[in-house]
């Protein structure tokens, strides 16, 4: 299970996504377990966060990175910074 992390993408690779017209989620400094059902991708707009999969090593994830978590994965959060970001479930 590898999380896939785009440090700073452009506004064409944002804008071929559709970024802007995903849902805003928000959560508080908070460390929690969370299992994905299906792929997600999100792009950081605030916070920071270290996303542990379950058995591997930490992935540090901050402001301005666009991130795809696997189906399939279980892991843990981290946050150390409000996060804020946009997210979409599925393909």
């Amino acid at each position: 299970m590898k999380i896939e992390v785009v440090h700073n993408p452009d506004k064409t690779f944002l804008d071929s996504k559709k970024v802007g017209s995903w849902p805003i989620w928000t959560k508080e400094v908070s460390d929690f377990p969370w299992s994905y059902d299906e792929q997600e991708m999100c792009y950081f707009l605030e916070g920071e966060v270290t996303v542990t999969p379950d058995g591997e090593s930490g992935v540090s994830i901050k402001k301005g990175d666009f991130v795809t978590f696997p189906e399939g994965m279980n892991c843990t959060w981290h946050i150390t910074s409000p996060v804020r970001k946009h997210y979409k479930f599925g393909v």
